[in-house]
């Protein structure tokens, strides 16, 4: 039983790491193209951050519960990918319409 609230624990934290991850990517994305007068600095900077809390994550799972749990963590993380991007998705206009909505 404490197995099983280890995994659900790891995944959890990959969870976190993945929508903290991609999360930050799409900030900079957003923040970078539209308003920031160093682009190439904020970019450098968020990868850096981003990268460096994504292995100090790992890093803690599996000095705190082994290599097996890495890859329940690492699902968590394509999970946490999967989130950000649905809940960042912006819309498509569809190909069939005209701007003033009639279809041509």
């Amino acid at each position: 039983m404490n197995e099983i609230w280890t995994m659900i624990a790891s995944m959890l934290v990959g969870l976190l790491l993945g929508a903290l991850f991609f999360g930050g990517l799409w900030w900079t994305v957003n923040r970078g193209l539209s308003s920031s007068r160093q682009p190439a600095m904020l970019f450098a900077g968020s990868m850096i951050v981003r990268t460096v809390a994504a292995v100090l994550g790992f890093y803690w799972v599996v000095t705190r519960w082994g290599w097996h749990e890495v890859l329940t963590c690492l699902i968590g993380f394509v999970l946490g990918r999967l989130f950000v991007t649905r809940a960042t998705r912006v819309p498509m206009l569809s190909s069939a319409a005209t701007p003033e909505g009639r279809a041509n």
